[in-house]
């Protein structure tokens, strides 16, 4: 979540050297030594149509793998048989950076890179199947900041594919238009998926669970683009409660530990059909840029930080708002519902613009909560004075938001 940088031609860096990982029970394998030579030169050479085939086998890089031609497929022999480990790397921000439309990736993991596992910048038509990247070693500021990360992308699908570990998001995407991650996991993660500063994205079927936060779906100041149009649903959110592990002065590492579902100055959210459960935070955060901490001097006057049109409904919740992170959380909460007791369902900052009119007439932010047990109002604007429970102004209800159709013509 911090800002993101348009891909520069520079910043690849073509494998250098490379073999075939080694460790007490994986043997070195001379056949499988020749590949990895020779797989950055098929990745830089390669052109529309090639279909790069990488077999079973677990491989070390110490340098980025780079893929600039557009049409090409990356396809290994199956998420737990295809490793391309990059465990001591020593050059290169990323473990595979891709910059070309029409692009597919199924079947292999990406291991413990130095930075983001699998970057795909300004690019169209992106399918990422069956793909896991993850960390080894444990939760780690140290450890990439994103692990499936297209950025500045259109028509993007991920589906049937696993995150854990990273330090900022597991699956992100980010200032694009057009997107479905569905029937994919994070886990262990700062942010367990994250659609940001994006258009048009569907989120469902997935699993969110042992993040610090479930699912994210924010606008931060200073992008190329505001985001809104998206529907999380389907998804299972589960108990997000690990320790926030996210580089300081990001703005992931002002999420509180224990967050399920998080809208951030986003609008036109559809929240719905999700099993929401035991995030001791609060199950759903809705919020502005300026309950963040994020200090972006970027900001400009179009940016529009308040949530609004967001419409929360059929979902199943329980459990959560038992033990907020942070001090500020816990006094808020011990001062509302008690030492023993909860906060409800929904925790909103409270940060609105008072000046929002429809049709020549002032109009709230139309946050519509349906099937909740409650809502707590924090009264951020008034410095957390006076904070409320009324539900009364969220009885409401929005017009459903389309599905999104993926454009691959």
């Amino acid at each position: 979540m911090k800002q993101r940088t348009v891909l520069m031609a520079g910043l690849a860096l073509a494998l250098v050297g490379c073999k075939p990982a080694t460790d007490e029970t994986t043997p070195a394998n001379p056949a499988n030594q020749d590949f990895a030579q020779k797989l950055h030169e098929r990745l830089l050479d390669a052109k529309p149509g090639d279909v790069i085939e990488i077999p079973a086998g677990k491989y070390q890089f110490d340098r980025s793998l780079t893929l600039r031609a557009s049409g090409v497929t990356i396809k290994g022999a199956g998420m737990e048989q295809t490793v391309l480990s990059f465990k001591g790397q020593k050059a290169g921000a990323e473990g595979l950076l891709v910059n070309g439309d029409n692009f597919t990736i199924e079947d292999l993991t990406i291991e413990d890179s130095k930075g983001d596992g699998l970057k795909i910048s300004e690019s169209e038509n992106i399918t990422i199947r069956k793909v896991k990247v993850q960390w080894t070693g444990g939760s780690s500021t140290k450890n990439g900041a994103y692990g499936l990360y297209p950025v500045l992308t259109k028509n993007v699908l991920i589906e049937d594919s696993i995150s854990i570990g990273a330090s900022d998001a597991g699956i992100y995407v980010g200032q694009s238009d057009g997107v479905i991650v569905r029937r994919s996991r994070a886990e262990q993660n700062v942010a367990g998926i994250e659609i940001e500063n994006t258009i048009n994205a569907d989120v469902y079927d997935n699993v969110a669970t042992g993040n610090t936060g479930g699912i994210l779906v924010f606008n931060m100041p200073g992008l190329s683009q505001q985001g809104g149009r998206i529907r999380v649903f389907n998804n299972k959110v589960l108990a997000n409660n690990h320790e926030n592990f996210g580089a300081k002065g990001t703005p992931v590492a002002s999420v509180p530990a224990g967050s399920g579902v998080v809208i951030n100055s986003n609008d036109d959210i559809e929240v719905f059909n999700n099993e929401i459960r035991d995030n001791a935070t609060a199950n759903i955060i809705v919020s502005s840029v300026y309950s963040t901490g994020y200090k972006d001097s970027s900001k400009s006057e179009t940016f529009d930080p308040y949530p609004e049109r967001i419409y929360i409904h059929d979902n199943t919740l329980s459990g959560g708002g038992d033990s907020p992170d942070g001090l500020d959380l816990k006094a808020l909460k011990t001062t509302q519902y008690g030492l023993t007791g909860s906060f409800p369902d929904v925790l909103w900052d409270g940060y609105y613009n008072k000046d929002r009119q429809v049709d020549g007439k002032p109009r709230g932010p139309e946050i519509c909560l349906q099937g909740v047990s409650g809502v707590l109002n924090a009264d951020g604007p008034g410095g957390y004075k006076n904070p409320s429970q009324d539900s009364k102004p969220y009885a409401c209800t929005l017009p459903a938001l389309p599905a999104v159709d993926l454009k691959r013509g």
